[in-house]
């Protein structure tokens, strides 16, 4: 096999070698060469980018204003954490709502009313006696002298009243605490005193014998709770048309409108001097205090407020005592019959006082049938006797 490998001075021709001619041209020279580095490695081809859509020339220029960019995932996580905590405040609230009125109910005294004597047959509807207790247990002696209580122990009744619910209105009706009335085993006397000799047993005694109307349950409030429920709805605002002073009673008013606290609400519901018609206008004015404090109660602040709502439960549990038997849906009943109640006082004849019998027997007859619709203005006047 020919070799064509050459030694390179046979190709001196080629550079001028052994040319000694002056005017031949300059030999061709010879340049040195570097060695060649080594070459880069070469790179993976970047894969081709996908170009976004063009979008018709119509819609450019909404594109422009408004870019399709999804919502990010730390927004979405916040809302859902908003959420997540706004069911658990909502169920705890639903909690407390329950609680509250559950821990009230097991703190309320209770006692016997029974008289275990001949009673009226049970009656349609579900009649109430609310006794308004003068005993001042629980009260301090700077709270007895705010409220101008005096020191006077046990309990006697300053306020009596039936409430009367079922398929009519619900009725209130004030019986005047110095009605003369027989009292079993007593004769005729005050019908306050029945409380005083017999307590709840005796008195449910007398008002069932004198009004043909069966007593489902007694509830009774001490002074203490009073102030504390008028307190809890945040005052109430009462009107007067001339100035009220008495100083037994702690109250001292001027001629108009006041917003009162629990203890100027007190004194205005004792107070008997104040008034032209004594315990007629007293009871008159315990009505317009029940009343508007079930106003404030029914408002949707009274549940939506916690601290209304727990001080509305506080002040019943502390100073409330219901008869055995009373149990919550019955006391339930009880407080919203409060608030919308028909408000009347017991008919009566003369201001000694002597009930009317012609019209107190007609108005016990009705809520003893539970025909509360057909209580007539003649029959239900603020002060008891007839209209003129």
């Amino acid at each position: 096999m020919p070799d064509d490998r050459r030694d390179p001075r046979d190709f001196g021709w080629l550079y001028g070698e052994g040319n000694d001619d002056p005017g031949a041209p300059e030999p061709t020279r010879v340049i040195p060469t570097r060695p060649r580095a080594d070459k880069p490695p070469k790179l993976a081809p970047e894969p081709p980018r996908r170009s976004r859509p063009v979008a018709p020339v119509e819609n450019f220029e909404n594109d422009l204003h408004e870019p399709d960019i999804e919502p990010s995932r730390p927004r979405k996580s916040r809302l859902r954490r908003i959420w997540f905590w706004t069911k658990v405040a909502l169920v705890l609230f639903l909690i407390y709502l329950i609680a509250v009125p559950m821990w009230a109910y097991g703190r309320i005294d209770r006692f016997n009313a029974d008289p275990r004597a001949d009673r009226p047959a049970d009656q349609p509807g579900t009649t109430y006696l609310l006794v308004g207790s003068d005993s001042r247990e629980g009260l301090t002696a700077k709270q007895r002298k705010q409220l101008g209580t005096g020191n006077a122990a046990g309990r006697r009744t300053d306020t009596m009243m039936l409430l009367h619910t079922g398929s009519g209105p619900a009725t209130l009706i004030s019986i005047p605490r110095d009605s003369l009335v027989p009292i079993p085993g007593h004769g005729t006397s005050k019908i306050n005193a029945a409380y005083a000799w017999g307590g709840p047993k005796l008195l449910v005694q007398t008002v069932e014998s004198n009004t043909g109307v069966r007593i489902d349950h007694v509830v009774e409030i001490g002074f203490g709770g009073f102030v504390k429920a008028v307190d809890a709805v945040g005052g109430i605002r009462v009107c007067t048309k001339t100035r009220l002073e008495d100083p037994l009673a702690n109250l001292h008013m001027s001629k108009g409108c006041h917003d009162i606290d629990g203890a100027v609400a007190l004194g205005y519901a004792r107070s008997r001097h104040t008034q032209a018609d004594g315990d007629l206008g007293r009871a008159r004015h315990q009505r317009e205090v029940v009343r508007k404090v079930g106003e404030k109660v029914k408002s949707p602040a009274s549940v939506l407020l916690p601290w209304r709502y727990y001080g509305l439960a506080d002040a019943g549990s502390t100073s409330l005592r219901v008869s055995e038997g009373a149990g919550p849906f019955a006391l339930v009943n009880f407080a919203l019959a409060m608030t919308n109640a028909r408000s009347c006082a017991m008919p009566i004849s003369d201001m000694v006082i002597h009930w009317d019998q012609r019209r107190a027997k007609q108005l016990m007859s009705i809520v003893a049938e539970d025909r509360t619709d057909d209580i007539t203005k003649q029959l239900c006047t603020p002060n008891g006797l007839p209209l003129r």
